[in-house]
């Protein structure tokens, strides 16, 4: 996960700029004056994504971008008020016109691709802006009607972002982090007049996803008041570096100050909203709820499927999926009952279990290093130009893991001073089993997410700020497929089922996603299905159902990206024939970008034709 969960890893860090905003002039360019020479066309994109990055610093800093002379990016956050999200979308209406504007006909197929991306993020994500209610993330992610939830806000992502994105290597960092640091209870108090505003519309999150926020808003609260992670990540690293100054007092008066009390005043509101809250899980029991749940399945599959068809694609797929699993579940000794339940006997063997608690951690860690190192030695199988993937793999921080999924991942910043991330969540191991952690790493990690990532950080500053969770999903999913072929499971039965159970898991996701929000099931009908029909855990699926529930649509990006990408395979080898080549074929998906998935069949176009030329 497409985790936009939405830093912050690279994928948060761009799902934030759906709400930092900050007040700046737009440079003149008007209809009459844009050109279509190459030059001009790379000065108009650089100068869209910079309008983009100024609103959202954090973004900057995750890239890698905030230095030389935009280095004071490093010390802002951006804004989170209502006037700061209606600047940003005055920015993208703006720039979305001069894009328009443009003749692209001359130019070459990247840059118009390019200009076909933006076209494609800004009007989007500017249809969600004229929503009522919500977060909306620009070419990222993570869109929620909820603007703080158990997965959603300031007080999840400002402490990630701070200790796992923002530098602190000289003074000069450490004052940044203290600037950081200031703006945080404007922008808590921004949410809060938000999440206010939303409720005066009638609409109050379900009561199983307040509790959940609720919990974790104590600890954030009792964290903040005892100066707690975001004073001790700023210390602790200022005296790694011998960085003279009174760090800890001055961040202490700020964490334990304004910004514990901001954090009391939206704890006070999830409380108070809480009590006038309901069990029922999806869009449909919102004012709009339908309106709203339409476009985020738009911008998470960049499609027009209907929940019908989403729905019925997603059932369909799972049966596929499980009748290739039945018969390695028989040659393991599982002959009895539907496939669900034979994956749940499986799921108590002991022999796939990790031992409990920080034995068991270590272990799991020490597994993920193994599958990364036997995966990075296969890729030029797979790719003829091969990418860093610098990484380093992470333990989820403990406030967040009770509403996070299993892990996510991303790629790091665009000059590399910045390692993509695997998050794992490890508040139990039980979470995690032997035959499911090799695709997971296949998915976040190589070449996956991180893999992919770098690929997009080669190409126009706007390409690696620019996502679509149909592509971004959709091309993990394929990596999980690649390390198949590629012999991943070849000795592993077990593994190969923990790799199809993982394809079927996200065929779920698109009978659960549609059936929450369109067909009106209840939050237990949707981990029941995860647990009857794939077997699941339930430990697992709870938190996946609450997800759905947070990010409407997300979760169909996944399957809907993965049968697109395989879909253009196999029309490439149709067409090319014997000069049909694995590593040619993924070279062109990772190259062309990240792209709609309309986009997608156009680069596929080009790579056909190219081949046969």
């Amino acid at each position: 996960m497409p985790i936009s969960n939405e830093t912050i890893t690279r994928r948060q860090a761009l799902a934030t700029l759906g709400v930092g905003a900050s007040m700046l002039a737009l440079p003149a360019w008007s209809a009459a004056s844009a050109q279509t020479s190459p030059a001009d066309a790379t000065t108009l994109l650089n100068d869209v994504a910079w309008n983009l990055l100024e609103q959202s610093p954090t973004g900057a800093t995750g890239l890698g971008l905030d230095v030389g002379n935009r280095a004071y990016m490093r010390g802002r956050l951006g804004g989170t008020t209502p006037a700061a999200v209606e600047t940003l979308a005055a920015t993208l209406r703006a720039d979305l016109a001069r894009v328009r504007a443009t003749d692209t006909s001359k130019l070459d197929p990247s840059t118009r691709t390019s200009f076909e991306v933006v076209e494609s993020a800004y009007s989007t994500a500017l249809d969600g802006f004229a929503l009522p209610y919500g977060d909306v993330a620009v070419g990222g992610w993570r869109n929620a009607p909820y603007v703080v939830i158990q997965n959603v806000g300031g007080y999840i992502d400002y402490p990630r972002f701070l200790d796992a994105d923002h530098p602190v290597r000289d003074a000069a960092d450490a004052e940044a982090y203290v600037s950081r640091l200031e703006q945080i209870p404007a922008n808590l108090d921004g949410e809060l007049e938000r999440i206010r505003s939303a409720a005066g519309l009638g609409v109050i999150p379900p009561s199983f996803l307040l509790a959940k926020a609720i919990t974790q808003m104590e600890a954030s609260v009792a964290d903040a008041k005892s100066g707690g992670s975001m004073v001790s990540s700023l210390t602790r690293r200022a005296a790694e570096g011998n960085i003279a100054g009174d760090w800890e007092k001055r961040a202490s008066a700020i964490v334990k100050g304004p910004i514990a009390t901001a954090l009391e005043h939206q704890l006070t509101e999830l409380k108070r909203q809480a009590g006038k809250s309901d069990t029922d899980a999806g869009m449909w029991s919102q004012p709009g709820g339908d309106e709203w749940y339409a476009w985020a399945l738009r911008a998470s599959t960049t499609t027009r499927m209907t929940p019908d068809e989403i729905h019925e694609m997603g059932l369909a797929q799972l049966d596929e999926i499980h009748s290739r699993m039945d018969p390695i579940l028989r040659s393991l000794g599982y002959t009895e009952g539907p496939v669900g339940t034979r994956m749940t006997q499986l799921g108590t063997d002991p022999r796939f279990k990790f031992a409990p608690d920080d034995p068991g951690r270590a272990e799991i860690m020490e597994f993920v290093q193994e599958r990364i190192s036997w995966i990075r030695a296969q890729m030029p199988r797979a790719f003829r130009t091969l990418v860093r993937a610098n990484l380093e793999v992470r333990r989820l921080p403990l406030a967040e893991e009770p509403g996070a999924p299993t892990a996510y991942g991303g790629a790091g910043s665009v000059d590399g001073s910045i390692p993509g991330k695997v998050w794992l969540n490890l508040r139990t191991t039980d979470l995690h089993r032997k035959f499911d952690v090799p695709t997971l790493v296949h998915h976040e990690a190589i070449p996956g997410h991180v893999w992919q990532g770098e690929y997009s950080n080669q190409l126009p500053l706007i390409r690696s700020i620019l996502s679509f969770n149909a592509y971004s999903e959709g091309w993990a999913l394929y990596a999980e497929q690649l390390a198949d072929e590629l012999g991943a499971y070849d000795e592993n039965p077990a593994w190969r089922l923990g790799y199809l159970q993982d394809q079927a898991f996200r065929a779920c996701r698109l009978v659960v996603d549609s059936g929450l929000h369109a067909k009106r099931w209840t939050r237990e009908q949707g981990i029941a299905f995860f647990m009857e029909r794939n077997g699941n855990k339930r430990e697992q699926v709870e938190s996946e159902v609450d997800r759905y529930c947070s990010w409407p649509g997300q979760a169909c990006g996944y399957k809907v990206g993965h049968t697109e990408i395989v879909r253009q395979r196999g029309r490439a080898q149709q067409a090319l024939g014997p000069a049909y080549d694995l590593r040619d074929f993924d070279e062109a998906v990772v190259q062309g970008g990240n792209v709609p998935l309309d986009v997608l069949a156009k680069t596929i176009d080009r790579y056909i034709a190219s081949e046969k030329a």
